[in-house]
């Protein structure tokens, strides 16, 4: 009776150890007591036969340690396998008190308390040692995943070909060199702070990756020193970068007593000033968002002044139009300041001086000119009025009326009504000359005929090898709308779906 409570009493101090492991690490005791009898079980595998399938069992009350056999009940041993019989026994073979079993249970029989050898205390090290590693690995997984997009604070642990391993407490974390900023140079023991890109687990564990040329850092930094950017009071729109040189990002709120561009600067430049030394000196332009799309634009271009833009929303292309002087401002050193605003607004910048601007009108100007006096037999002065009134294509004449040229200076009735009917004839000539090439290419009268397609249109289909129905049909409404740039979503899903119609036609 002695022994069997010294016994007991030698077990219990199982639970205070697990308890003990499981506070130093991070987990629970439930966890590294899981561990124990994972050990355990292999040591007594290695005692009693590794084909065997023996379990362990801690009592979580008193810490008594129980080892087990285990066999499952089958009603017919003798068909099966030899390799599956060592752990199953037959119903009719079980022993006295255990008939009451049904197939599919488990025969346990106790075995006695293994008495651990070197080997064996040294293998049940190892397996405690490698279940309470994939626990805290666990525990760290499950403690960054959910701090994506968060900036945390580590200290370099080391440097392994340009990329930094930072122990952030809790966890390691690579941060890659090319996620650095340009001339950045950390060393062991060195403080950083870092934005968390991403958490992943793997064979190795959790893999938490930083960056501190990440778009999403700058913002965050804002967000730490501009209390109206946190509290959603003040947006940002978007950020564009050259991390470790220049940035910008766009701003905006409702708060019509607010300055948001002011309220990011800070007293005397207070707030942008600790981003700027966070990132090394990185320039940071702050730039007021406005939803409409020019004056945004001149916006981001700051300090550069602008005369003018020209918008083409087709293209998502914007002219910038500067003073000469400004041409050198407005593109920055080596591109730099357009391309962040181009960036920055997600639309194609051109910047030209306002002499190049005038030389382009003035090429235009001709070119458009010699065109309607070619095609509409007209002499030099008329063609100048048509361009000057704003005529830019045959297809603008043909379409107003005669009363709307008469309205122009020199122009009457009879004159008018001409203009139109040459322009009209043109265009007849032209689409029947297109009609004519296009057949000849190949295509099918499904898209000649068709009312969806503009004559432009179709040559550009044709130009892309798009000729029959079915080809049009293999298209995706993405791919019809990058032929197309001047088709919406709308219209490219209701013209593949019409054309492929005859496809579900019996």
């Amino acid at each position: 009776m002695e022994n069997k409570e010294t016994v007991v009493s030698n077990n219990f101090d199982i639970i205070d150890v697990a308890k003990s492991i499981a506070k130093e690490k991070g987990i629970t005791s439930e966890e590294v007591l899981e561990a124990m009898e994972t050990a355990i079980a292999k040591a007594g595998r290695t005692k009693y036969g590794h084909e065997l399938d023996i379990r362990a069992h801690v009592n979580r009350d008193n810490g008594y340690i129980g080892l087990f056999r285990y066999q499952e009940v089958v009603k017919d041993l003798e068909n099966l396998p030899s390799e599956e019989r060592i752990n199953k026994i037959n119903l009719k073979d079980l022993p006295q008190g255990n008939q009451s079993l049904k197939e599919g249970e488990f025969l346990i029989d106790e075995l006695p308390p293994l008495d651990f050898g070197r080997i064996a205390v040294q293998t049940a090290k190892q397996v405690i040692y490698q279940k309470v590693k994939e626990a805290e690995k666990v525990v760290q997984f499950n403690e960054f995943k959910d701090k994506i997009g968060e900036i945390v604070n580590g200290i370099v642990k080391r440097v392994e070909y340009g990329n930094l391993i930072v122990d952030l407490g809790k966890g390691e974390a690579i941060l890659r060199r090319e996620q650095l900023l340009n001339r950045e140079i950390f060393r062991r023991s060195d403080r950083i702070r870092a934005y968390i890109t991403e958490v992943k687990y793997d064979l190795k564990g959790p893999q938490i990756f930083l960056s501190r040329a990440h778009n999403n850092f700058l913002v965050k930094l804002f967000q730490q020193e501009v209390p109206e950017i946190y509290d959603g009071i003040i947006e940002v729109k978007s950020v564009a970068r050259d991390p470790g040189s220049r940035a910008k990002i766009a701003v905006f709120t409702k708060e019509k007593s607010i300055d948001p561009v002011g309220a990011c600067v800070g007293m005397r430049g207070s707030r942008v000033q600790a981003v700027v030394n966070e990132l090394q000196g990185e320039k940071i332009d702050i730039v007021l968002w406005s939803e409409d799309i020019a004056t945004f634009v001149v916006n981001a271009l700051g300090p550069a002044e602008v005369d003018k833009v020209i918008i083409e929303e087709d293209l998502k292309k914007i002219d910038v139009i500067v003073p000469d002087e400004q041409l050198s401002l407005a593109i920055g050193r080596k591109g730099q300041n357009v391309r962040l605003a181009s960036a920055l607004s997600g639309w194609s910048i051109d910047i030209l001086t306002t002499s190049q601007e005038s030389e382009r009108r003035s090429e235009e100007f001709k070119n458009l000119s010699q065109k309607f006096i070619k095609f509409l037999d007209v002499d030099e002065v008329i063609a100048h009025l048509l361009v000057t009134e704003g005529f830019s294509s045959i297809g603008e004449i043909s379409m107003v009326t005669p009363s709307d040229l008469a309205s122009i200076e020199g122009f009457d009735d009879e004159l008018s009504t001409e203009l139109i009917s040459r322009a009209k004839t043109y265009l007849e000539k032209e689409k029947a000359n297109n009609l004519s090439i296009l057949k000849k290419e190949g295509m099918d009268d499904y898209l000649l005929s068709s009312d969806f397609f503009t004559m432009d249109q179709l040559m550009v289909l044709n130009e892309k090898n798009i000729k029959t129905r079915d080809q049009l049909a293999d298209l995706s409404s993405f791919e019809l709308m990058e032929f197309l740039n001047d088709i919406d979503n709308k219209k490219a899903d209701e013209v593949i779906i019409e054309s492929r119609k005859h496809w579900f036609e019996k």
